[in-house]
């Protein structure tokens, strides 16, 4: 593998840092308590320690994916897109773990579900003229947050309705 530049090297470094960041506050959130061992899961659940495995696949493949679409980004307006579309679907997803983790409200986080799906596939579309490998390597991001989108819906099923704040 050829050497990269100085400036690629800091560019990727940061998109690890900031999607790393990311994944830390949304774990920081994600309490595994009496509260969630309490709840009804479907039965095609997986085990609870797949979930840390295939987060960090998919935010390694966000770190990747914009890095490639910061480097493709030819003016600051296009790197203001970028920033924007990956800064926003940060946002959604802490406030997905807010919600159906730290307040234990998973009838809200399957309404905020939708906005994270949403901006997933913003951050698809937005970037395939780009770079359409970093596009690509959000689609496994967008298969997981919709299959979590399901068990978060069965959860609710199975549990609600839930109250509280």
């Amino acid at each position: 593998m050829p050497f990269m530049e100085k400036q690629a090297r800091i560019s990727l470094a940061w998109a690890f840092v900031l999607s790393y960041a990311t994944a830390g506050i949304g774990g920081a959130l994600t309490e595994l308590g009496p509260w969630y061992f309490a709840l009804q899961h479907p039965s095609w659940k997986p085990p609870d320690a797949a979930f840390g495995a295939i987060w960090s696949l998919i935010f390694t493949l966000c770190a990747v994916s914009a890095w490639l679409a910061w480097r493709a980004a030819h003016s600051p307006s296009q790197r203001l897109t970028v920033a924007l579309l990956f800064g926003v679907n940060a946002v959604l997803n802490i406030l997905w773990s807010a919600l159906y983790f730290k307040l234990q409200r998973p009838d809200w986080a399957l309404w905020e579900v939708v906005f994270l799906w949403l901006s997933i596939w913003a951050l698809v579309v937005g970037l395939w003229r780009l770079s359409r490998w970093a596009s690509v390597l959000l689609l496994p991001y967008a298969v997981w947050v919709s299959i979590a989108a399901v068990l978060n819906w069965e959860t609710v099923q199975l549990n609600g309705p839930f109250s509280g704040l």
